[in-house]
């Protein structure tokens, strides 16, 4: 990605860097564990999509950065125990051993429950907000991640595994699993301006739903096409584990086309825009076009 997106991503990196907690032998791994699972790569689409957000009504701040942190710490968290045996049961992510493998299943549930825990605190500390925006903040994560969001989509997910599942079951399971967490991302960095108007957040919104589920597709496509070193995880994980998946039910050629046409959508949505939101368009772009 260009140097907009690098520079945030280091200044991202080096925020979580500062908000972890640092290793200690009092808590046996716990703290290190989660160093490991936040600090040891990953793209950082969602706290980088919380940012071009922000960029696109008028500019990111410090609140957007810590904000955008909190977000990829509670990411982590739903991968950390995603990977769990009694989840999906994967040994790699983002090319090294998962948390569970490197420590042990114990430690990676609690890491997983420490980092949820650390991102509501971490937005409760922001300070520059407003009282009605602060709340907003946390609320929206906090929907967006539960019993009508993330975990909701988790759940759906597992009741599916081995099952055969219609599209718009699909359609619901990673509105939910996948793209809930990313609407957040892109509505909290708006909030964070403290400037968003009702009609750019309706468009927002209706961007950040149609890009989180394209963001899907192409992750089932990627599982069929691409390699487990580009991916940093096992190829083919989902046909392994009897997962139902957009290819599997539509076919290869279906999928994609679907994801084009979400991802058309999702710059439509952006219209009212002026060139403020031209990273968050890119950063769409990259979703459906990355090879890992």
């Amino acid at each position: 990605m260009n140097e907009y997106f690098e520079n945030h991503r280091k200044s991202i990196n080096n925020k979580l860097d500062e908000l972890l907690p640092k290793s200690s032998q009092k808590v046996g791994n716990l703290f290190s564990a989660m160093r490991y699972s936040m600090l040891n790569g990953g793209k950082r689409i969602r706290p980088l999509l919380c940012i071009a957000a922000a960029d696109s009504i008028s500019s990111s701040n410090e609140a957007t950065v810590v904000a955008a942190s909190a977000i990829e710490m509670m990411h982590v968290y739903s991968l950390i125990h995603d990977d769990l045996p009694s989840m999906d049961n994967d040994d790699l992510r983002r090319g090294i051993a998962s948390c569970h493998i490197k420590y042990n299943e114990a430690t990676a549930i609690l890491a997983g429950d420490a980092l949820q825990a650390l991102a509501f605190e971490t937005l409760s500390n922001i300070k520059s907000l407003s009282y009605e925006n602060h709340l907003k903040i946390i609320k929206i994560l906090s929907n967006n991640i539960g019993c009508s969001g993330m975990v909701k989509g988790q759940a759906l997910d597992l009741d599916t595994t081995y099952k055969p599942s219609s599209r718009e079951e699909l359609d619901e399971m990673h509105r939910c699993k996948t793209g809930a967490l990313i609407e957040a991302s892109v509505l909290i960095g708006a909030v964070t301006t403290q400037e968003m108007t009702d009609s750019q957040e309706f468009a927002l919104k209706n961007f950040a739903q149609k890009i989180g589920l394209a963001f899907q597709i192409k992750d089932d496509v990627l599982d069929v096409e691409s390699s487990t070193e580009a991916m940093g995880k096992l190829k083919g994980s989902d046909a392994h584990n009897k997962k139902c998946t957009y290819t599997s039910i539509l076919g290869l050629d279906k999928s994609k086309a679907i994801a084009s046409k979400l991802y058309s959508e999702s710059i439509e949505s952006l219209s009212g825009f002026d060139e403020r939101a031209s990273e968050l368009k890119e950063l769409a772009k990259f979703i459906i076009s990355r090879a890992y």
